[in-house]
């Protein structure tokens, strides 16, 4: 049976990433896909005019390490900017109207009331919570020092919007480690604001972007740039093993070796096939857990929508009992997403607040149709709808996340040549996947170095 030196498992974005880092690196390893298309969530779709990602929507391009790969996989003439309008946030307040966010929060009761915009400013004089090994979740955080109408207002719809989650469950050390960081260096989350806008660190050089036939042309880009040997798809791994010089898989396809294995997937995933090897650091991984989320794709003529629609989207309070958690405007956020004379709109709803899990796709429409109708002056039924269910969205960092990492990386390193990768951890924004792979390769080639093996095989 021939001997692979790496074996990736999973062809997300962070397998293909550490697949791809590896073979810039002279390590020809071999990347297995489960489906018969690569990306994991990162999915677009063009119909009919209509060009819809069914998973994460935009890519933040920050530092080197993305810009770098881009330019590597010869995407720059394929990058389309975000509309200068997503600088424009909008959220629903308690009259159900869409309010843009920014500045003019504190100078209106549009959203906040006189004594919560009051505490908002008074921030800076809160005691920084002590130092205590105890978690503290993104609720109590935000209480502490912003207030309780800032939770409800402003931080809430931006967790259950962005993350899928409920803030009272949330860690703010592991989901939001940047406000953690900020009070824990400045004692005040307004005065290290302030700091970083006058040393220019807010946003530097930072760019919202996508790519001319939607997110997914990076996932491919990156599975077109590895030998056509090295990535196999429809290839699912059934059970692993240790072998003699490594480790034995079970695939659809046969069995395999290698000396090094990487598992780059859900941790529900990895769970199962560590469990007969790993039962505590199964149950760990298991512990880890992800809420339904559905992307509800509507198109409509231009005049349909009495909003402007002249922003990123929308974000919608838990507290006012409605479903959908928000909606990007997706045809201004990027060129050519919509036909000419037509809007698309990208609606969200599930995550760890609401279980969809049971409901069919045309229940989740129509509950996105109700919900957005009367907030942004829809008329008649969509020319184009799509809804698209993920049953493990994106992973909840909630309390004792950081304890819990740290649980499953001692655990796995009683298993030699073993990496665990995946979103569950160090992040989940996309450029966090690739950051993560990077770290992989770089941990890698240094452990091979020091074991004194060649870079190539």
């Amino acid at each position: 049976m021939p001997r692979e030196e790496v074996i990736v498992v999973g062809a997300g974005l962070t397998g293909l990433s550490a697949a791809w880092y590896l073979h810039q690196r002279g390590i020809p390893a071999l990347l297995l896909e489960a489906e018969g298309e690569v990306g994991g969530n990162v999915r677009s779709r063009a119909e009919g005019g209509f060009l819809r990602d069914l998973g994460p929507n935009s890519l933040m391009v920050k530092g080197e390490l993305l810009p770098d790969m881009i330019r590597r996989l010869g995407l720059e003439d394929r990058v389309v900017e975000a509309n200068p309008l997503a600088r424009r946030r909008f959220v629903l307040n308690r009259k159900r109207r869409p309010v843009a966010l920014g500045p003019g929060v504190l100078l209106s009761s549009s959203l906040l009331s006189l004594s919560a915009r009051l505490r908002l400013l008074s921030e800076p004089w809160r005691a920084a919570r002590p130092a205590s090994h105890d978690d503290e979740s993104i609720a109590d955080f935000v209480r502490r020092r912003l207030g309780p109408e800032a939770l409800a207002w402003l931080v809430d719809p931006f967790v259950s919007g962005v993350f899928a989650g409920d803030p009272e469950k949330l860690s703010v050390s592991a989901a939001l480690p940047r406000l953690a960081s900020m009070e824990a260096e400045s004692g005040s989350l307004l005065r290290a604001a302030l700091r970083n806008r006058r040393t220019g660190k807010k946003g530097t050089g930072s760019r919202l972007v996508s790519f001319r036939s939607g997110l997914q042309e990076l996932p491919m880009a990156l599975a077109g740039a590895l030998p056509p040997d090295r990535l196999q798809r429809s290839r699912a791994v059934i059970g692993i093993q240790h072998s003699e010089e490594g480790w034995r898989l079970q695939t659809t396809g046969g069995e395999l070796e290698c000396r090094h294995l990487v598992l780059a997937l859900p941790a529900s995933e990895i769970a199962r096939l560590l469990r007969p090897l790993a039962a505590e650091l199964a149950d760990e991984l298991d512990s880890i857990f992800y809420p339904a989320v559905a992307t509800i794709a509507l198109g409509f003529p231009r005049e349909a929508v009495a909003h402007p629609l002249d922003g990123f989207g929308l974000l919608i309070p838990r507290r006012l009992g409605i479903e959908t958690l928000g909606v990007l405007f997706s045809s201004t956020l990027f060129p050519e997403r919509a036909p000419e004379g037509m809007v698309l709109l990208t609606a969200f709803l599930g995550g760890a607040q609401q279980d969809i899990s049971q409901r069919s796709p045309a229940e989740l429409e129509a509950q996105a149709l109700r919900d957005l109708r009367p907030i942004l002056g829809i008329r008649g039924d969509p020319s184009y709808h799509r809804c698209a269910l993920w049953p493990r969205a994106i992973p909840q960092y909630a309390l004792g996340h950081g304890e819990r990492i740290a649980r499953i990386h001692e655990l796995c390193r009683r298993l030699p040549n073993l990496d665990l990768l995946g979103n569950w951890q160090g992040g989940v924004a996309l450029g966090d996947c690739v950051a993560q792979a990077n770290a992989f390769q770089k941990a890698f080639m240094e452990a091979r170095t020091a074991t004194g093996q060649n870079e190539a095989p």
